[in-house]
């Protein structure tokens, strides 16, 4: 009985000290700017619901990232990082999403590209795809997602901490599907494929 108590909490004290290492406020930040800049969407042209929503969560992220700061000693919360975006090659990856995002719009309306619930996305419907046009749209969405992941990867490395990878990714998972317009396809966690 005494190995399970210390074995669990070893694991709890773990994956707190990664909650707390990682700058989840910060994240959601940035990854919502970014989204927003890539899609051409200002902070004003989302619905009120919709931006109170978008308020609320990142309101809860503060308040626990300022709680968390209160139980940490100060030394090792001034450690964090404010996930600076500020690289040539975030920069480059950021305007090459954002030139082909209009090629996207158009598929997502359409339902033949969908989110997935990691954040990448997919071709849905293949059968619906000119033959003639199917290999394009399989790059189009390949060249996406690889520049998905390496913004991610650009992202945790610009800060120091290129193991905060998985964090990123998850977090741009949600702001991607919290910013996906009305009508586009989205998959849920367990699978199925709705339309926002």
């Amino acid at each position: 009985m005494k190995k399970i108590s210390t074995l669990s909490a070893l694991l709890l004290t773990a994956c707190v000290t990664i909650n707390i290492y990682f700058p989840a406020a910060a994240a959601d930040k940035v990854a919502d700017e970014v989204i927003k800049e890539i899609q051409g969407v200002s902070t004003q042209e989302k619905s009120e619901p919709e931006a109170r929503a978008n308020h609320g969560r990142l309101a809860f992220y503060y308040a626990v990232d300022r709680i968390l700061a209160v139980i940490i000693s100060p030394a090792h919360a001034a450690g964090e990082a404010d996930l600076s975006i500020k690289t040539v090659q975030i920069n480059k990856l950021r305007h090459t999403l954002k030139q082909r995002f209009s090629v996207l719009q158009e598929n997502y309306a359409s339902g033949l590209i969908g989110i997935k619930a990691d954040g990448f996305l997919v071709v849905r419907n293949l059968s619906e795809i000119p033959l003639k046009n199917r290999n394009q749209l399989k790059k189009l969405v390949a060249s996406e997602n690889n520049d998905r992941q390496t913004l991610y990867q650009a992202i945790a490395n610009a800060n120091g901490h290129p193991e905060w990878y998985v964090q990123i990714k998850t977090t741009f998972a949600r702001h991607w599907l919290s910013n996906a317009n009305i009508g586009w396809w989205y998959q849920t966690a367990s699978g199925a494929w709705q339309q926002r």
